[in-house]
């Protein structure tokens, strides 16, 4: 039964090789004499002076996730800027085949993200039931901002 859930789980291998990664002050450098390519680029990439310099700030920086449920009251917020200790004392538990999303809330601090991916596993009595890879997209830095994004509907587990 291992053999078999370690043999799905193996990704299949495509040729794609991502482009050399480029720092964001040499992607504004290029082509800085082409007056239309130079406003194009500040429209995506808005304004560089509020990147934040700090080494110890990470590029992604996940804030806040939203457990949203139709048949819960109202979603649950976990605040990820804080202790996160709590969260491993509190785990979340859903109910039997309940549908929710989850929303992620996140910041890109320095140097623009490309190919970010969210990787989830669900777990039923200690026992890893199913795993989901999503791809986030590529996004610009905007520390004052916050991203967000929205899994597709999934179902908790149900039965054994």
């Amino acid at each position: 039964l291992a053999a078999i859930a370690a043999e799905n789980e193996d990704e299949s291998s495509v040729n794609y090789k991502a482009p050399a990664q480029k720092s964001l002050k040499e992607i504004q450098e290029l082509d800085a004499e082409d007056e239309s390519l130079r406003k194009y680029k500040e429209a995506l990439l808005g304004g560089v002076a509020e990147v934040v310099e700090d080494p110890n700030v990470s590029n992604v920086q996940v804030t806040r996730m939203t457990l949203m449920c139709e048949t819960a009251t109202k979603p649950l917020f976990l605040d990820l800027e804080g202790d996160l200790e709590k969260f491993k004392k509190n785990p979340i538990v859903l109910k039997e085949g309940v549908e929710y999303k989850i929303k992620i809330t996140f910041k890109v601090n320095k140097e623009i993200v490309s190919g970010l991916r969210y990787n989830q596993q669900t777990f039923r009595k200690g026992v890893k039931v199913d795993k989901s890879n999503y791809m986030v997209g590529s996004y610009g830095p905007r520390p004052k901002e916050a991203y967000e994004f929205l899994t597709p509907l999934e179902e908790a587990p149900k039965g054994m």
